[in-house]
């Protein structure tokens, strides 16, 4: 992709004017569909489209395999395991050549997950993990415990390695929750003067965001630092933050290198975001599946493979050029 990045309605304006297929609904059985049929078809199943860096992930998921000359059909389950579980059986029953999923659950999306397999359909994973591995060809997620350890870090020298804090945490339900919580408990460990006061689970939300930061802040109005799990709860804090005229006041990190953020990033409202390559390994999913269709085989040399983040200041902001991706072409 080679638009420049203005902020989120033009990048998105952009990425649909590239002709990529935009997500529907949780309700709906498909986002769009688009490609020719040639090559079969590959069902991609994200998350909550609403959230910048799914819609990114599905939009670029959908191009690639148009472009490698498959149908397309983009859906979303909003986390819930209900919906993931009848959008692989409408998978199944469509006969798709592969699948491609963000899955909802570590737990719960393994018996949907099982049931493609077992009607031969491949499965390729993206973004979040399932506790049960050889049922995937492939799991693809970006290195959560290499981009808190950035994130924390950033976080902690910005805060002079002192002062009281809360934190944002993810869905319980996504083991990148817990993985992002813990490097920034190891790396925060190592700073004594840094005392975590509250935490929430806004689950991947910025309306949650917002909300709990209201009360993290009613019980504790003193904190100066807040660390997220993603940009979407970190963002929804500092909105919180400026409604009480803190903002000013208080240190938030994030964590995706959505569009929003790094137009926060570049305002000074949002101190950092954690970029993750979503659109590379969205990307390299379709590949992945196109190659074992052909070949039998993916390529990869073991079913978990992980994709380095970006640590996004001020500094480097201005070299985001498309959504999620850096300097990219």
């Amino acid at each position: 992709m080679s638009l420049l990045r203005k902020g989120l309605a033009a990048a998105s304006a952009g990425i649909l004017a590239l002709g990529l297929t935009a997500c529907g609904d949780s309700s709906a059985s498909d986002g769009g569909s688009s490609g020719s049929s040639e090559g079969g078809l590959i069902s991609i199943i994200v998350n909550d489209p609403s959230n910048p860096y799914w819609l990114a992930e599905g939009n670029v998921a959908g191009a690639e395999a148009k472009k490698l000359g498959y149908e397309s059909k983009v859906s979303a389950h909003k986390g819930d395991t209900k919906t993931e579980s009848n959008l692989v059986d409408t998978a199944i029953t469509n006969q798709s050549a592969a699948i491609i999923l963000d899955p909802a659950n570590a737990d719960g999306s393994i018996g949907a997950v099982r049931r493609a397999v077992d009607a031969e359909i491949p499965v390729f994973l993206i973004n979040a993990e399932i506790n049960e591995q050889g049922l995937a060809q492939t799991q693809l997620v970006s290195n959560n415990a290499q981009g808190a350890a950035l994130g924390a870090q950033r976080w902690a020298e910005q805060m002079g390695g002192e002062g009281k804090y809360v934190e944002l945490l993810g869905a319980p339900s996504d083991n990148n929750a817990a993985t992002r919580s813990n490097g920034f408990k190891t790396v925060l460990s190592q700073y004594p003067d840094l005392e975590k006061v509250g935490q929430e689970v806004a689950n991947w939300n910025r309306q949650e965001g917002h909300t709990k930061m209201q009360t993290l802040l009613q019980a504790h109005p003193d904190i100066t630092g807040v660390i997220s799990g993603n940009d979407e709860m970190a963002l929804g804090a500092i909105a919180a933050l400026k409604d009480a005229g803190k903002l000013d006041e208080v240190v938030v990190g994030g964590f995706d290198g959505s569009p929003d953020a790094v137009d926060a990033v570049k305002a000074g409202d949002l101190d950092y975001t954690v970029l993750q390559p979503v659109a590379e390994f969205a990307k390299k999913a379709v590949q992945m599946a196109d190659q074992y269709l052909k070949t039998g085989e993916t390529g990869a040399s073991a079913e978990k493979q992980s994709f380095d983040c970006t640590l996004i200041t001020e500094e480097n902001a201005d070299q985001i050029t498309s959504p999620f991706i850096l300097g990219g072409s």
